[in-house]
């Protein structure tokens, strides 16, 4: 190789060199609020699919962004190798990066005492996911999935995503439809609508129906109204009255005669009262006492003159 290419190899050593130390620079000034801030690790486990949660996805709490998802992974890979493929749970692992002073271990206890919970949702028809956490007042509803290995980070126990509730939800309803006999539904309707109609028309046999009878009760109740007619009240309320002042007058006369009566009940028991005390004080005087004196009746005729000396 000649010696005039040297300076040409140079420049573009010096080239490449200059080319390494501006992308170090631009990352250093646009990632070096992410390089120096404080941070740590926490991890949840999912049973659902996870579908459009990558790493990189952000981590909210109740919409503020505190921190990124690291790594997605299956415990089978990171925590049960050792058992049997039939027994591993497979859960997905999700790890994140929480931006911030770091919390311990029993804050993290106590945050999740106080249902802490982490779910997957979506940012709506873009289709990318995201973790939210939220402290949620039913998360004693769900059940945590359990595990029985060391967690490598603290672990927040997560609820099921919403769009999956709703799908299992409409799975059920269609396997419960599934599940019901339609046809013998069907034949029940059939027999409960002929009995009403029956019920309702009648079937010539005796019953008449709800349908006459109703009939039968209108002309009952034209027949009252009739009765109970303005004027044919009106009258009856007059009798009525003239009836109860006679009844009235009635009770008085018989109030009246009534006390007459007990005065002379009183009368003579005082008199019965004075012969019994006579009879107990002399009893003799009953039969041998002097007759009363004669009482003579007075005359009209004129005293004469000189009759008396």
């Amino acid at each position: 190789m000649s010696n005039n290419s040297n300076p040409n190899y140079f420049r573009l050593g010096v080239f490449v060199l200059a080319a390494i130390g501006v992308l170090i620079a631009v990352i250093l000034i646009f990632g070096s609020g992410q390089f120096f801030k404080k941070s740590f690790m926490i991890e949840t486990y999912i049973k659902q699919s996870v579908t459009g949660l990558d790493a990189g996805a952000a981590v909210r709490f109740r919409g503020v962004k505190i921190g990124q998802v690291t790594t997605i992974g299956l415990s089978g890979d990171l925590y049960e190798k050792d058992l049997p493929f039939q027994e591993r749970r497979q859960y997905v692992v999700v790890r994140m990066q929480i931006f911030g002073e770091k919390v311990t271990e029993d804050q993290i206890r106590e945050f999740v005492q106080n249902n802490l919970r982490a779910r997957v949702k979506s940012m709506g028809i873009t289709g990318v996911n995201y973790i939210e956490f939220d402290f949620v007042s039913n998360a004693p509803e769900t059940s945590q999935l359990p595990y029985s290995w060391k967690p490598e980070y603290p672990v927040i126990p997560s609820l099921p995503n919403q769009a999956d509730e709703i799908i299992s939800g409409i799975q059920k309803l269609i396997g419960a439809l599934n599940q019901m006999d339609i046809d013998g539904a069907q034949k029940k309707l059939d027999a409960l609508l002929t009995n009403l109609n029956v019920m309702m028309a009648g079937d010539g046999k005796g019953n008449e129906g709800v349908i006459k009878t109703v009939r039968e009760l209108n002309i009952i109740l034209e027949r009252v109204a009739k009765v109970t007619d303005k004027d044919e009240l009106s009258i009856l309320m007059r009798e009525l009255v003239a009836a109860t002042t006679s009844l009235r007058q009635t009770i008085t006369s018989v109030q009246g005669d009534t006390a007459l009566t007990m005065e002379n009940i009183k009368q003579a028991s005082e008199n019965l009262n004075e012969f019994s005390r006579i009879a107990s004080q002399s009893p003799s005087s009953l039969i041998w006492s002097d007759p009363p004196p004669k009482i003579t009746p007075p005359t009209n005729k004129p005293v004469q003159a000189g009759v008396q000396k």
